[in-house]
């Protein structure tokens, strides 16, 4: 009975923390927990015992490669107690085998340059009443330790508080823009958490990464899902892409400029090797044209008679600008700037395809019947009774073949038919 609570507990703590507990060997898909790595080598059997270096994970990003010096049977997503100063930490095994030597040349880890710590069992039932005992006092914590740094008039802002799964020391996350004089903080901290204090400055992308959130295109924020090392992002990468440089579209939730501004900068220059530069006007005999916008995917520039506004708007392909810049070096200028074979080759424009053909989008609305009354005005009266309507025969009851002409009755009697 014993043995099943203690394995219901291990099993509670990957859950709450994102761990996949059913799929310990392939890739973690049904992982919440960021930083999930792909392990492509799981499936070959000569990669799982190369080193005995394992990648463990701690709260929300923080990550360490530990030596398993004991040779404990280890896979992923078991929960283990690792050396740290003082005392020891909770934490899950993120990944194991060859894999782990890569990742660790990836984040500059040299063991032979530096301690490494060892891995000391996996996690018993006191280790997780510990970790669950310390992990509960974080969020008072933090209340409490921004209290204090607001009576020091300290220009900080402590973010996150994380306990160590002894609940022997506590990692303070701040952000400050200048550098902050912390000692009497350490202090006074020490003195009223009564444990050993360790400040970390974190940038206001780590923060929101921290915090999390849902971003204006729907999906959860790249800092908080899967980004690990936050590049500086600058004006020119939303110059570079045409984008408005409007401060509240290109700002994100933790007030910088938006990292996702620059995925696509490298294909947007090479896309645009093949153009004119943007700074060399075009001459022509009635006007001088400056560049107003560049379309990468129709492969269009726009020009403007005007420098600053768009004014008698004209659109050309790169290939016909560089030709009038050519002819302009020569001095020669062209009588119009767009080019026939341009006219000529205009695509036509479809307002909607599928994959199976073109469809109109509105093929399946109802369509609006006429009023009656306006119908009635137009409808041919006709007095003859219905049956007499749809009869086809004549007189005598004898079927009249159809587009007959009427039959007129002479005076004494007989038929004849009208000429």
């Amino acid at each position: 009975m014993q043995r099943l609570y203690k394995k219901t507990k291990i099993m509670d703590y990957k859950l709450n923390n994102g761990g996949c507990c059913m799929n310990k060997k392939g890739c973690n898909r049904n992982s919440t927990q960021k930083l999930s790595t792909f392990d492509w080598m799981c499936d070959l059997p000569e990669t799982q015992k190369e080193t005995d270096f394992i990648e463990v994970q701690f709260k929300n990003t923080r990550k360490g490669y530990f030596l398993n010096s004991t040779k404990i049977p280890l896979e992923k997503g078991d929960v283990i107690a690792v050396e740290s100063s003082p005392g020891h930490d909770i934490g899950e095994v993120t990944l194991v085998g060859r894999l782990v030597l890569l990742q660790m040349k990836k984040y500059n880890v040299n063991p032979e340059k530096m301690e490494v710590r060892r891995v000391y069992r996996k996690a018993k039932e006191n280790d997780l009443e510990k970790f669950n005992e310390a992990k509960a006092k974080e969020h008072e914590t933090m209340i409490k330790a921004r209290q204090i740094a607001e009576s020091l008039k300290l220009d900080m802002k402590i973010g996150d508080v994380e306990f160590q799964g002894d609940g022997n020391k506590a990692i303070f996350y701040y952000i400050a823009d200048e550098r902050v004089d912390f000692r009497q903080l350490i202090k006074v901290f020490a003195e009223t958490f009564r444990v050993r204090i360790e400040m970390k400055q974190i940038g206001a992308r780590q923060e929101a990464g921290r915090i999390g959130g849902i971003g204006p295109c729907g999906r959860e924020l790249c800092c908080s899902g899967w980004m690990t090392n936050f590049n500086t992002v600058s004006t020119s990468a939303a110059r570079i892409q045409d984008i408005s440089l409007n401060p509240q579209k290109l700002a994100g939730q933790c007030g910088k400029l938006k990292c996702c501004m620059n995925f696509e900068v490298d294909t947007y220059i090479d896309a645009s090797k093949g153009f004119p530069p943007k700074e060399i006007p075009l001459e022509t005999t009635d006007n001088t044209y400056y560049h107003f916008k560049t379309d990468v995917f129709k492969r269009q520039i726009s020009y403007s008679t005007s420098p600053n506004f768009a004014a008698n708007m004209l659109t050309i392909s790169p290939e016909r600008a560089k030709d009038v810049i050519a002819l302009n070096k020569k001095g020669q200028k062209v009588d119009k700037l767009e080019d026939t074979k341009d006219e000529a080759a205009k695509p036509v424009k479809i307002e909607y395809e599928s994959g199976v053909g073109q469809d109109s989008l509105t093929r399946f609305d109802t369509k609006k019947r006429p009023n009656n009354n306006n119908g009635n005005k137009n409808r041919r009266i006709d007095n003859r009774p219905q049956q007499a309507r749809f009869d086809n025969k004549d007189n005598k009851g004898n079927n009249a073949p159809k587009f007959q002409k009427p039959i007129k009755r002479g005076e004494n009697g007989s038929e004849s038919n009208e000429k």
